[in-house]
């Protein structure tokens, strides 16, 4: 039985245009850097989890299931994200104790 659920489009992944010039970043540039790439991600997870969102709910309705493969791709994200979380948390906890 074919899926109601909207496929995600492609885009979910941070641009590599918002990379930083590896020689000599200041700290200007680098917190731009991280600031277009938060706010990229931000569009992308939103997007992301109105997908899953949708999914959850065709799964339940049709009482289908899901690969282990994804289960598992879902457990990476979710440490992927943890990772992610806490190192956001070290730049505004940096950026907190300037002087």
């Amino acid at each position: 039985m074919a899926s109601n659920v909207p496929h995600p489009t492609a885009g979910t992944f941070v641009d590599s245009s918002v990379g930083m010039d590896t020689h000599t970043p200041t700290v200007e540039v680098s917190l731009d850097a991280l600031s277009e790439a938060v706010g990229k991600s931000a569009d992308d997870l939103r997007a992301v989890r109105a997908t899953i969102d949708r999914a959850r709910a065709d799964i339940a309705a049709h009482n289908t299931s899901i690969s282990r493969e994804v289960v598992a791709a879902a457990a990476r994200a979710v440490d992927h994200l943890k990772h992610v979380d806490q190192a956001l948390r070290d730049v505004l906890q940096g950026l907190a104790e300037r002087d």
